[in-house]
């Protein structure tokens, strides 16, 4: 069963706010996930405080331990053009495995506190941004699959298994991890890949 309310958190120097979120049944909280929690990491636009993409998502790695979250696994940095393609600077991205006592949406929340904190606007979709935080997975969670991008809160993100920028760095530091909803390996979603994606290591 799905339940709507109203949660109000604050986490370190992030104050999360009112959100109104669609709660799901994620099975015991006190329980871990055999599958790790991840975190992708994506910025194509310099900031005025941290400077270029790649120091703007290292001090983003900050933020996060600062809030409270604990980085286990961290992969290279890649840069890859937008997708899709456009005229935007390329990315640098990355993604991280980390540890934390939140449900999917508290950290959904604490993600975009932080992404507002450097400097994220949203005013159009697909734009340049400074920061860009997604949660990718979270252990063996599947949420919003059956609400197409409707829901508010899908887990796995939904279109993961389609950018190389998410799954070659994800590779580095899970190999074996596959994909709950879609039941599918990387090795076979990076098969997949629509060939005109351009990703490389930094």
């Amino acid at each position: 069963m799905a339940a709507t309310c109203e949660i109000r958190l604050s986490i370190g120097r992030y104050h999360l706010g009112d959100w109104q979120v669609e709660i799901m049944s994620f099975g015991n909280p006190a329980s871990k996930p055999q599958l790790p929690i991840l975190i992708g990491i994506g910025a194509n636009l310099a900031s005025a405080q941290w400077g270029g993409p790649r120091s703007t998502c290292e001090a983003a790695l900050n933020a996060l331990e600062q809030a409270g979250l604990t980085i286990v696994q961290q992969s290279n940095w890649y840069k890859s053009a937008p997708v899709p393609i456009s005229s935007q600077p390329w990315f640098i991205n990355g993604v991280i495995a980390v540890e934390t006592s939140l449900e999917p949406a508290g950290l959904m929340a604490l993600m975009a506190s932080i992404e507002t904190d450097f400097g994220r606007t949203r005013e159009q979709k697909n734009a340049a941004r400074t920061l860009d935080l997604d949660l990718i997975a979270y252990g063996e969670t599947i949420s919003g699959w059956d609400h197409g991008e409707t829901a508010g809160l899908i887990i796995p993100h939904r279109r993961m298994h389609e950018r190389g920028f998410v799954l070659l760095p994800l590779r580095e530091i899970v190999p074996d991890w596959f994909h709950p909803a879609l039941h599918l390996s990387l090795d076979e979603m990076i098969a997949a890949l629509d060939v005109d994606q351009q990703t490389i290591r930094d």
